[in-house]
């Protein structure tokens, strides 16, 4: 009888915050919003904090609202340009760039902690010489990727994958799959490794991958209905649950 040969892994993906980069930031502190209208003021644009953090959450859950998709993901710097249209006191040439680096600010006003997990840059190191890698991330690009750089991770992806591009988030399974079509690998050739089990787990097995749940400090832990191929309770770990999945 026929034997078919076995699926070899070639390709890697990963979440990024909460499984490569220990991350700590808040939307809720009134600090950052001191900060960031503050910020604002240079540009003639009047609100005050307590303010600049109702709308936020208003436009924010607006955003999700009136979107049409499953997993909808907002976009903070549409919503940082709408604030600035309804509050400006004088004319603006481009308030497009001025949203953005508007939410830059907030995004760095509210950052507490960003570093990589210990192992991460050895193991990245010894599986970028031997795997395709990529990232998929719920997030904001304008956030993501400086963080990425901030912490010398960028240059180990052949692609980078941020669901504020597109308007959805994980687990919708389009996030994946972009991220696979990039890397011209089939799903069966794919370990996905994230710390969250219904974004991560759940999106990449119903796409086809096998995956590795981090059980680190974040992220959901449990998930009815998702089960990882193999756990690890250290990213120091990882190279083993590779070879135990190949």
């Amino acid at each position: 009888m026929f034997k078919e040969p076995p699926i070899v892994i070639k390709g890697i993906l990963f979440d990024l915050n909460g499984t490569l980069i220990d991350i700590y930031t808040t939307e809720s502190d009134d600090q950052l919003y001191r900060v960031t209208t503050n910020y604002l003021d240079y540009y003639g644009v009047k609100i005050a904090p307590c303010e600049l953090k109702r709308r936020f959450f208003e436009l924010n859950r607006m955003q999700r609202q009136q979107s049409e998709e499953d997993f909808p993901e907002f976009d903070v710097a549409k919503i940082f340009q709408q604030i600035i249209g309804d509050y400006h006191t004088r004319p603006l040439e481009n308030t497009a760039e001025l949203a953005r680096s508007t939410a830059v600010v907030f995004r760095a006003a509210g950052r507490y902690k960003l570093e990589c997990y210990d192992g991460v840059y050895e193991i990245m190191r010894d599986l970028k010489k031997r795997f395709l890698l990529g990232a998929v991330s719920d997030g904001q690009s304008l956030w993501a990727v400086p963080e990425l750089q901030s912490v010398n991770l960028e240059d180990f992806f052949q692609t980078v994958v941020v669901s504020g591009d597109l308007g959805y988030r994980k687990p919708d399974i389009r996030l994946f799959k972009q991220a696979l079509d990039a890397l011209q690998l089939a799903p069966q050739e794919v370990i996905f490794v994230g710390n969250d089990m219904y974004r991560d787990v759940y999106g990449a097995h119903a796409v086809g991958m096998k995956t590795v749940f981090f059980k680190s400090n974040q992220g959901d832990h449990s998930y009815h209905g998702a089960d990882a191929d193999y756990i690890i309770y250290n990213f120091n770990e990882l190279p083993r649950a590779i070879e135990f999945l190949q």
